[in-house]
């Protein structure tokens, strides 16, 4: 389980980085200044968030209690970044993702949820 903790804080890590720097580089001059500060908050949240999947990976809390967390995050990453650049892009795209827009504050509530429980978890094995 900690490998593929640790994997998948890598991919959504590079993931981010990349992501980031096409928002800085390739669509500042396509985008709209709001749109293109949701999209490096998808970004940056996308990235504190696989920096903690790497903490979570060498964490002293069972794996059972890990699998929970990682899927708590990972689902939180996917639906909050990941909806937020549909989102953001849509302009460019010619495509309308409104209609996906629910979808980022229950990524954004999975992310929450993912800090709570690991916070409880590891207090709780770890007294």
């Amino acid at each position: 389980m900690n490998k593929t903790i640790f994997a998948t804080g890598i991919v959504f890590g590079t993931a981010a980085v990349l992501l980031g720097a096409f928002a800085a580089h390739g669509l500042k001059t396509v985008l709209a200044t709001d749109a293109l500060e949701s999209f490096k908050t998808g970004a940056t949240y996308q990235m504190y968030h696989a920096i903690i999947l790497l903490v979570l990976a060498n964490t002293a809390i069972s794996d059972q209690r890990k699998k929970v967390i990682y899927w708590v995050y990972t689902l939180g990453i996917i639906f909050f970044s990941f909806s937020i650049y549909l989102l953001a892009t849509s302009a460019v795209s010619g495509l309308n993702f409104k209609s996906i827009a629910f979808v980022t504050p229950i990524g954004g509530l999975l992310l929450i949820i993912g800090w709570v429980l690991f916070g409880f978890y590891y207090l709780k094995e770890n007294k």
